[in-house]
């Protein structure tokens, strides 16, 4: 029933598969990409206005790029900012570089002056992070203490060293579970690679007509088998409670390799199957072309591009997106079983292995096939089924693609609003505490604290209204004034008051001042407790509900490009061969009627070309009922259980992390009102 005749489809000049169909897998992967925009590189939808955010002077690591230049980098600015950034973002927040500083027993004035001066973000750079070290050294040593000093230090090669007790660094004090985020870098076990071709089904089906297998160019091991075996599409589905059993693929990224103009990105892989193995993105490439021309019809998410010139943003978003694609690959139920996978996560060097390895790129329609039981199984209403989902897919990927960047808007709006200050203060706040002087202004210089100085740092107290929000909070309340780099900034200039305050003119005896200093201390300890929970509640939504939701984008842009598939690929040459083997069939009994010398020798040349179409349309037809089945499968079994259990368990985990992230929250507040609550009045 599955094998009538469909009508051919028009199909542009490219190169063939074998069965007379043109070839989309020829066609360069990355050579159109729907992933253009400046938020996320991996998406075309149009995507809503922002609100209009005020711009404010601010600093930037480009500009203090200029300040440490090519400065040979003391190991302790190093250890110190490695300690911080284990996860090799390149970045870190205002208060975990609050913290290192802490450790450099200055005064909280001096710490708060110096986060001022080089950052106004709520995350700090690398290079941010080293001109605050050096600043810090700078003080310590009693030296003229100024951006400047430290430009003509970097240009000697001279970067004073600061003394840190990075033993002490206290750790972030919020107190829900951790996010998930890729495991460090871990030494790499060297290990032979195999010669044999990983492509371990048999090569070549059986059909109803005997013929000789022809040879596409496979390696060693695959040519010649025959195969009787079924393929692995039947059943009822996944195996019970599968998303518990899912297989997770780290991604870091290494950083450059090779040398001059053969310098290239490394990324580490990560898997349960072996050690880590470095791959580059050119190896990531050649997985997905292996794959797409094995399994032309079964869901293949798409890859990152590249890009000229690519900033550390646009390096970090292409990690995460090589991650999710390897991650979806080998959690599907089909190519998770693939030899070259298997290679690709175990192999420590893939190119020696792929330069003494033959591999096999041929579809796997012809080395299994569906028996009559699964071709029963497949619904006689299956492109009835196949044009529905295809008229909303699109739609699909339009509001799955506008989540993901309101989602993504809402989280970096958090740290954007950092900077945001109230209109009265802000002419008067700005220049002191939120841009980068010029080297030739005298305000950068940093002198010893005194009275006089620190009491003139203003706080930021009545710019903190609501100090929990949610994700989707965005929607409806444009001003975050939580960010967690003000409250920071406010724990820094908290203390320093503190300090100027110390001693009261009417000596060291006055309990009201004492108590409130206790006050203001344990404000200053919550405020700072706060703003660690905000900033780990940022970066979990950035690494497990921001990257779920751009998952399910994913699985969409999947489809789409199957579809495309399907519409080049799935047709075959029955009717043409059927006709020319109705015309030879006819010349044979014409031949065989005549009698003619010689008759023998035409009559077995006629036999042989009819033995071979027949020969071809039996393998079409086994194709077509195999592409139907492949449809039918990812249709009921990949996309149907995809998009609706892991939806369901990513807003799961998304309600349980701001239940827990509210109740740490609250928790805070309420220590916070004890500790407070006898704060003396008179």
């Amino acid at each position: 029933m599955f094998n009538a005749p469909r009508p051919s489809q028009p199909y542009g000049a490219s190169t063939s598969n074998g069965l007379g169909v043109n070839s989309f897998m020829s066609e360069n992967p990355l050579a159109s990409s729907m992933y253009d925009d400046g938020l996320d590189p991996w998406s075309n939808s149009p995507s809503p206005a922002p609100p209009p955010v005020p711009s404010y002077p601010t600093t930037s690591s480009s500009g203090l790029s200029s300040v440490i230049g090519n400065a040979t980098v003391p190991p302790i600015y190093i250890q110190a900012f490695v300690t911080v950034d284990d996860t090799n973002t390149g970045e870190t927040s205002v208060s975990a570089l609050s913290r290192v500083l802490r450790t450099s027993a200055l005064p909280a004035s001096t710490i708060d002056k110096i986060v001022s001066l080089v950052s106004s973000r709520p995350r700090v750079s690398r290079l941010e992070f080293y001109v605050a070290l050096a600043l810090a050294a700078l003080v310590q040593s009693g030296k003229d203490v100024s951006i400047e000093r430290v430009a003509q230090l970097a240009q000697d090669d001279e970067l004073p060293v600061p003394t840190l007790d990075l033993a002490s660094l206290p750790s972030s004090n919020s107190t829900f579970g951790p996010y998930s985020m890729p495991d460090p870098p871990r030494s790499i076990a060297p290990r032979s690679y195999s010669a044999e071709d990983p492509w371990s089904v048999p090569k070549y089906p059986s059909s109803a007509i005997t013929s000789p297998p022809i040879t596409n160019g496979a390696g060693p091991g695959a040519g010649g088998v025959t195969n009787g075996a079924t393929s692995s599409i039947a059943g009822t589905g996944l195996p019970k409670e599968w998303w518990r059993k899912q297989e997770t693929i780290h991604v870091n990224i290494l950083g450059q390799q090779g040398f001059l103009l053969n310098r290239y990105l490394a990324y580490e892989v990560t898997s349960d199957r072996g050690a880590p193995v470095p791959r580059r993105y050119s190896e990531f490439v050649f997985l997905w072309d292996c794959l797409v021309k094995r399994y032309p019809f079964r869901l293949l998410p798409a890859l990152p591009p590249k890009r000229v010139g690519p900033d550390e943003n646009f390096l970090e978003q292409r990690r995460k997106g090589l991650a999710r694609f390897l991650n979806f690959i080998v959690n599907h139920p089909i190519i998770k079983d693939d030899g070259v996978l298997a290679v690709f996560l175990t192999e420590p060097s893939f190119e020696a292995w792929r330069k003494h390895t033959s591999i096999s790129y041929e579809e796997e329609s012809a080395s299994k096939r569906v028996d009559r039981v699964e071709e029963m199984g497949i619904p006689s209403d299956l492109n009835e089924k196949l044009n529905f989902v295809r008229g909303k897919v699109g739609y699909l990927i339009e509001h799955w693609q506008r989540i993901c960047m309101l989602a993504e808007r809402i989280i970096r709006r958090r740290e954007a609003e950092a900077v945001r200050v109230p209109h009265l203060v802000r002419r008067a706040y700005l220049p002191a505490h939120f841009a980068l002087p010029p080297f030739s202004s005298p305000s950068t210089s940093i002198s010893a604290p005194t009275p006089s100085s620190a009491a003139s740092s203003p706080t930021t107290a009545s710019d903190t209204e609501s100090l929990a929000s949610s994700i989707f909070g965005g929607f409806t309340r444009p001003r975050l004034i939580d960010a967690q780099a003000d409250l920071s900034r406010l724990t820094n200039t908290m203390k320093s008051l503190v300090e100027v305050n110390e001693r009261c003119w009417r000596g060291d005896e006055c309990e009201l001042c004492a108590g409130v200093r206790q006050g203001l201390v344990d404000t200053a300890t919550h405020m700072q407790k706060h703003s660690d929970m905000l900033e780990h509640r940022s970066r979990t939504m950035q690494y497990s509900t921001l990257e779920a939701l751009k998952g399910e984008r994913d699985l969409y842009i999947a489809l789409r490009d199957l579809f495309i598939r399907y519409d080049r690929l799935s047709g075959d040459q029955v009717d043409r061969l059927k006709k020319r083997v109705d015309a030879n069939s006819l010349k044979l009994e014409g031949i065989k009627q005549a009698h003619k010398d010689g008759w023998e020798q035409e009559a077995d040349k006629y036999t042989v070309l009819i033995e071979k179409d027949q020969a071809a349309i039996a393998a079409a037809l086994n194709r077509r009922v195999f592409v139907r089945a492949c449809m039918w499968h990812e249709l009921r079994v990949v996309l149907h259980n995809r998009e609706n259990t892991l939806i369901s368990q990513a807003v799961q985990a998304f309600a349980r992390e701001e239940l827990d992230f509210s109740e740490s929250a609250v928790a805070n507040w309420a220590a916070m009102m004890d500790e407070v609550a006898n704060m003396p009045y008179e």
